[in-house]
């Protein structure tokens, strides 16, 4: 018998943000005079580049982590990413007093490897383009009696990722449009299902590199489809398929798919750091990318946008801004 139950839910959501008050920042919302006539559109962006350890991943890992039991917190917490979700783990583990064991891949941003060790989490390596990385945290999990909390595959993962879509929402009131970037979907689920049990007619607009157009794929097939790993300076969205829990979601109330080149993610990032003074990494830009490339049809009048994170190091960003990689 299959049931229709959504794995997460406005009520959710909304618990996660009560869970999340005083630990989690409530990050600013920035607004751009130049951004705005550039678009045609009032833009406004929910910079979660301002979050604890720089990104959105610290509301999902924490929400996730503060849920745990006592004997499982005693054990510790294992997780898998490329850095931002490492970070976020590594850090919620520590705000609530137990260790975590990190699978990372060998070619994920030294900066991003750094801050996760320095919040004091165990990194065990992996090569993303031969390993499989759920496989090996898995088997740590289980050698190690770890809690494994995922990336974006869990319903208390995403609940603490919409909060971002909520608060902005409280803020600005109704929009007629939310870009988000899209890599395993989990931003995108927790937005998508904030936003659309607040307004129903918002229309939810995910974003992903040339590359990496998994998502895009799958909404068009009514499946998940992989592709291989791609190879993108968005390397928070360098994802072969969708999550299963979050294309669940996705299907149902994402309404648009854009893909944008990496020149144009490059453009997105000097763009804010020129005109509003602002750090965002690839993964982050995508969704200012597809706004300023005119990647998006039909704009609303009021437009909201999730700036995942800014985790970029200065020799990159400096890299990345002169066209390099």
């Amino acid at each position: 018998m299959t049931t229709t139950t959504p794995p997460v839910t406005l009520d959710d959501v909304q618990d996660a943000a009560t869970r999340l008050k005083g630990v989690a920042h409530r990050t600013p919302v920035l607004r751009s005079r130049t951004l705005d006539a550039l678009v045609g559109a009032e833009v406004f962006l929910k910079c979660e580049n301002f979050q604890r350890v720089g990104a959105f991943k610290f509301r999902g890992a924490y929400n996730a982590a503060s849920r745990l039991t006592p004997a499982q917190l005693a054990r510790g917490i294992a997780a898998y990413s490329s850095g931002n979700h490492a970070q976020a783990v590594a850090l919620a583990a520590r705000e609530l007093g137990t260790t975590a064991v990190i699978v990372m891949p060998e070619d994920a941003p030294p900066s991003k490897r750094a801050a996760t060790e320095g919040y004091g989490a165990e990194i065990v390596t992996y090569d993303r383009y031969t390993g499989d990385r759920v496989a090996i945290a898995e088997a740590l999990a289980v050698e190690r009696g770890l809690a494994l909390i995922p990336p974006y595959e869990h319903p208390h993962v995403m609940a603490g990722q919409g909060t971002a879509a909520l608060e902005l929402l409280e803020e600005t009131g109704e929009l007629g449009a939310l870009l988000t970037p899209v890599g395993g979907g989990g931003l995108m689920a927790g937005s998508a299902t904030a936003a659309k049990g607040l307004h129903p007619r918002i229309r939810m607009v995910g974003v992903e590199p040339e590359a990496g157009d998994d998502t895009k794929r799958s909404l068009e097939a009514g499946r998940r489809v992989s592709i291989p790993v791609p190879k993108t300076i968005a390397d928070g969205q360098a994802l072969h398929t969708p999550g299963e829990l979050t294309f669940s979601v996705n299907r149902r109330l994402v309404d648009e798919i854009v893909l944008v080149s990496d020149d144009e993610i490059r453009e997105a990032m000097r763009f804010v750091f020129e005109r509003l003074k602002i750090v965002v990494e690839p993964s982050g830009a995508t969704p200012l990318a597809a706004l300023l490339s005119g990647r998006v049809s039909a704009l609303p009048d009021r437009i909201g946008v999730i700036v995942s994170g800014g985790n970029v190091d200065a020799e990159r960003f400096a890299r990345l801004c002169a066209g390099g990689v």
